[in-house]
């Protein structure tokens, strides 16, 4: 009797447990449904809002159309053209100053100053209208950048300061390479700029001197891996010399060869240094080529700029859709203002 008992009670109890997990299952579906109902809801109501006022819309693009053929007719083509520097010893601060400061220029209307700082003509000067740099953003400089920053830092450091926030903190004036812009209405000026904003940098006397004393290291550091290479090929020469010796010895009669494995070991250990030496004399190498320049010019500006073509770029597309997204906007606020009328009543 007692055993039925527990048994039933069992029963109910799995079946209140299915009921709740079903209840569960239920809700979760109908949040799921009711989340699609709002977007499908949301909209069907903006396609209504824009069959009601298609008109209003339409002639809002058009007027921001014809203004903007009228200012493309009367303004002049500009053109633009790029340069990829590498900046060296964190000079990559002081560029982007020198850039940001150039383009204040240009925003004042400064020419006299355009004209001094890149002995351009009058003409000239007034024709540029825009400087930007930015990076190359590549993830490949965030991960090498760790991995320096690991083998600078002891064991403890890295294990309390993870990727995830190495990337966080990691700028854009980190990144490797960076892309200065610069548009103009002439396509002939750009030969003339790129000296001076490379020299603005170059002749900094910090970055001067930072420069000769990382190469002068560099030099001397391979001055010194050259010499230990010399002798290592000299240590081998004497060593081969010795076995050679051994071997002529043991001609002569029967021995037995103890220190064979010993001998092996000393043959790896000289290869293994070479390797070593040779590998660090390709670093180094590398190391001055790299940091032979404050700067590392990889592209120069074209001598000719091109010309700032494309839809996107186009006053007329552009004022159409800003006319367009105005007139929506507009709309919407009466809408919003009728709401809150009728809301108050």
């Amino acid at each position: 009797m007692s055993t039925n008992h527990n048994n039933n009670e069992e029963e109910v109890d799995l079946g209140s447990l299915f009921k709740i997990i079903g209840r569960g299952f239920q809700n979760l579906f109908n949040f799921i449904s009711n989340i699609f109902k709002g977007i499908f809801h949301a909209f069907i109501l903006a396609l209504i809002f824009l069959k009601d006022n298609i008109v209003k819309i339409g002639i809002a693009a058009i007027i921001g159309f014809a203004i903007g053929v009228f200012i493309q007719v009367k303004s002049t083509d500009k053109y633009e053209s790029e340069m990829l520097v590498k900046p060296n010893f964190k000079s990559a601060n002081q560029l982007y100053n020198n850039i940001n400061y150039y383009n204040d220029l240009v925003k004042q209307k400064d020419t006299s100053g355009i004209q001094n700082t890149f002995k351009l003509s009058k003409l000239e000067a007034a024709s540029l209208k825009k400087f930007t740099i930015e990076p190359i953003v590549n993830e490949n400089d965030i991960i090498n950048s760790y991995n320096d920053f690991i083998l600078e830092v002891d064991t403890t450091t890295v294990k309390s300061y993870t990727f995830d926030e190495f990337k966080t903190s990691f700028k854009d004036l980190d990144y490797k390479i960076h892309k200065i812009k610069v548009v103009a209405e002439k396509n002939n000026v750009f030969s003339k700029l790129d000296e001076v904003i490379i020299s603005s940098v170059v002749n900094n006397k910090y970055f001067k001197r930072v420069k000769e004393l990382t190469n002068e290291n560099l030099n001397r550091t391979d001055s010194i891996y050259r010499q230990n290479l010399a002798q290592l090929d000299s240590l081998r020469k004497v060593y081969m010399q010795v076995m050679i010796e051994e071997a002529k010895k043991q001609t002569t009669g029967t021995s037995i060869d103890l220190g064979g494995e010993k001998r092996t070991t000393k043959e790896l250990e000289l290869f293994e240094s070479n390797r070593k030496i040779n590998s660090r004399l390709k670093d180094i190498a590398e190391d001055k080529s790299e940091k032979y320049e404050v700067i590392n010019v990889i592209s120069n500006f074209q001598p000719i700029g091109s010309e700032i073509k494309g839809v996107t770029k186009n006053k007329a597309f552009q004022l159409a859709i800003l006319g367009g997204l105005i007139m929506i906007f507009i709309l919407l606020l009466f809408k919003v203002n009728s709401y809150l009328n009728n809301y108050k009543k």
